[in-house]
């Protein structure tokens, strides 16, 4: 829905009309197109009866073969395990020797500013009232010609604090504050979907409120567009913490963020495998968007939906060396509450596409779908199967029960023992291969101890399932300012930059 051309944003923002149509259109518009492609209904009927068969079949089977029911169970897991062990180290080893695209500073800024696209940056915000002030400032940092860049600051109509915050700070016309107003779902994505009623730019950009982007992102994002084939319709920044050393919270983070987009998802691009997006620093083609329905307003962890419906048109995803800091969580309780939403939305988005399996197989090919399902549903669920084995573990070193041995029949007891050990081991060392290669040296014993990190995130990912059986479009906040780290974001900043001996560890 295209409009910035025709009538400025200032005259559709007071018109009720208009805002009324995007506010339906921002909830209902995948839903009313392709019901079946949307989380606000977490489970189709087929789902619901395969689930529920299952159910039925493995209590009955527990109930009359307790013992062989349990080993078949522990077995499959067994091999899951495996999978996803080979699958996760294969990926990383691609990631780590090809990695990101770079463009230099002088390839950004060798473009002219007359042949710059316009750009729109949406910052959804929600009970932030305390960044508002660092955003404009990190908003007003970023290399690309006033004329051409929008930036909508996207604020609930009820959240005086903030919508006060952002009038407090006066004037500034960079910055355009958009109120969105309130209607279920109340999540981010909805208010994304509403202020793309009022961008005007080619490449929209999706921002936190607190984040640190990299003064020349914009710039280097357009020439990777240009450089790249037109199947490439997104290009994701990488992400990482100015506040790796608050504690050890924030250092197991951090390390968990290094993987993930500087190795992992380079890895996954590579093979040309979905990826699933970050919640920020994530920049399309607008068209493309508006093509292909935006995001779902009730899928919570709509970034990584986006992404696989991205590959599943048939399109691809970049990731670019291009650094954006936020603020990781100092907090166990406020991290877990994050990690339990994000797990919930990858269920959510590998429910959504699933229903259309075959459909999907013949876009993404049957490794695409091997690993889309490996990723996206193997991630929460292996999470949770994480806390069952730790406690037969701990069962087995207590008392070494006797039933074990027919719990593990030989071959799976091999594979188990294989698992726990090189498994665990390769977890480890791409800890310390992450901190390594990103110049964070210091964060080397908390990478050791990395085993503890795990179990948080098992609670997460217990919390997050049963959420997607009870609640599954709750939107749980991340509260932001809660660091007191005194450390200077310049030093880490450049800690934060991958080494160019990446390709040759």
């Amino acid at each position: 829905m295209r409009n910035g051309e025709t009538r400025g944003v200032d005259e559709l923002l007071a018109d009720p009309d208009y805002r009324e149509a995007a506010l339906y259109d921002a909830v209902e518009r995948l839903r009313d197109e392709d019901p079946e492609m949307t989380a606000s209904v977490p489970f189709s009927r087929g789902q619901k009866i395969i689930g529920l068969s299952l159910v039925v079949v493995i209590v009955a089977l527990l109930v009359i073969f307790p013992i062989a029911t349990i080993a078949a169970l522990v077995s499959i897991a067994t091999v899951v395990y495996i999978l996803a062990l080979v699958d996760r180290v294969l990926i990383f080893r691609r990631g780590l020797v090809n990695g990101a695209i770079v463009i230099t500073d002088d390839e950004a800024m060798a473009i002219a500013d007359d042949d710059l696209p316009p750009y729109t940056v949406l910052v959804p915000a929600y009970g932030e009232p305390e960044v508002v002030g660092d955003l404009i400032a990190a908003m007003e940092s970023l290399e690309y010609p006033p004329d051409k860049l929008q930036v909508l600051l996207l604020l609930e109509e009820d959240d005086a604090p903030t919508i006060e915050a952002a009038r407090d700070v006066g004037d500034n016309d960079l910055v355009t504050v958009v109120l969105v107003p309130p209607a279920q779902p109340r999540t981010k994505p909805k208010a994304c979907n509403y202020g793309l009623h009022f961008s005007t730019g080619d490449i929209v950009t999706i921002y936190d409120a607190e984040d640190l982007p990299d003064p020349l992102q914009l710039r280097r994002v357009v020439a990777a567009f240009r450089g790249s084939d037109d199947s490439v319709v997104c290009i994701q920044g990488k992400l990482n913490f100015h506040n790796s050393r608050d504690n050890v919270l924030t250092e197991w983070f951090t390390a968990d963020y290094g993987i993930w987009f500087s190795y992992l998802l380079p890895g996954l691009m590579v093979s040309r495998s979905p990826i699933p997006l970050g919640g920020t620093s994530n920049h399309f083609i607008r068209a493309v968007v508006d093509d292909i329905g935006a995001w779902d307003p009730f899928n919570v962890t709509e970034d990584a939906d986006l992404g696989v419906r991205i590959a599943g048109r048939g399109y691809r995803t970049a990731v670019l060396d291009s650094l954006t800091l936020e603020e990781a969580n100092v907090d166990a309780i406020n991290w877990v509450r994050q990690r339990s939403r994000w797990y919930k939305g990858y269920m959510q988005t590998w429910l959504v596409h699933m229903r259309r399996p075959v459909a999907l197989w013949r876009i993404l090919g049957a490794v695409g779908w091997y690993r889309f399902t490996l990723l996206i549903a193997g991630t929460p669920l292996i999470a949770c199967m994480n806390m069952v084995f730790w406690l037969i573990m701990v069962i087995w070193f207590a008392g070494q029960p006797k039933v074990f041995a027919d719990i593990f029949p030989g071959p799976i007891y091999y594979l188990s023992l294989v698992s726990l050990i090189f498994g665990n081991g390769a977890a480890i060392y791409m800890n310390l291969i992450s901190i390594r290669e990103d110049g964070r040296s210091k964060l080397i014993w908390s990478a050791l101890i990395v085993p503890a990190y795990w179990v948080l995130m098992s609670i997460a990912a217990i919390k997050g399932m049963w959420q997607m059986l009870f609640n599954p479009s709750y939107w749980e906040k991340t509260f932001h300012g809660l660091s007191t780290s005194s450390e200077e974001a310049g030093d880490d900043e450049e800690a934060a930059e991958p080494s160019t001996s990446a390709g040759t560890a």
